[in-house]
């Protein structure tokens, strides 16, 4: 795997599709950084990717549901639900098809510093796949989906009444590896932001 070469014909043509997007992008990235902008981000019909050294969260909820990513028809997908939680060491990374050039991989870092993790409020997470070590305190396993308390569901994301749902007053999570369609939240801080291109696979994981 290559990491992004600069100059040559072909960056500069990958340049004029995707330097608008990404620009946007870190713009968003740095606000974000600086908790000046409450997030509602999501991904749509790609799935991607996320590591994390260690996540705590408060107020944990997991349930099912079903979700339509373009292109994709109906899927289910496991949601997670954090009132608050810190990300150590986070890498978010995603794959971009490019007509005529190949794939590109987008990849995000955030709190790598032990003492200025990431921080998210509110937040939801549509997961395809997640294998980690967990520990969970004053959990609740079978409870029906309308009743959780912690990471209530939203209006938005929301499992049906009486499906089956989990819930704990915390959780700490080591060594996660996830693969996700989309995440929503209500602030999201992401310290010592990075953001990098790289030509190929790149991911996470």
């Amino acid at each position: 795997m290559e990491s992004q070469a600069r100059g040559g014909t072909r960056w500069r043509r990958f340049g004029l599709v995707m330097v608008p997007s990404v620009a946007a992008t870190a713009a968003i990235g740095v606000a974000l950084a600086q908790g000046a902008l409450a997030a509602s981000l999501s991904i749509s019909g790609q799935e991607f990717k996320v590591h994390v050294d260690r996540l705590v969260g408060e107020g944990f909820a997991q349930y099912g549901t079903v979700i339509a990513p373009s292109g994709e028809g109906h899927v289910a997908a496991a949601v997670s639900a954090f009132d608050h939680a810190d990300l150590y060491n986070l890498c978010q990374s995603v794959v971009v098809p490019v007509p005529l050039f190949g794939d590109v991989t987008l990849v995000i870092n955030a709190g790598s510093d032990e003492e200025n993790p990431a921080e998210a409020d509110n937040l939801f997470i549509d997961v395809a796949q997640l294998d980690a070590d967990a520990t969970f305190s004053n959990v609740n396993i079978g409870v029906d989906t309308a009743d959780v308390s912690g990471g209530a569901p939203s209006d938005w994301y929301h499992g049906a009444p009486g499906t089956f749902a989990q819930n704990a007053d915390s959780v700490v999570l080591t060594d996660v590896e996830q693969t996700a369609w989309a995440t929503t939240a209500g602030t999201f801080k992401l310290s010592d932001l990075s953001l990098r291109l790289y030509n190929g696979g790149h991911e996470c994981f």
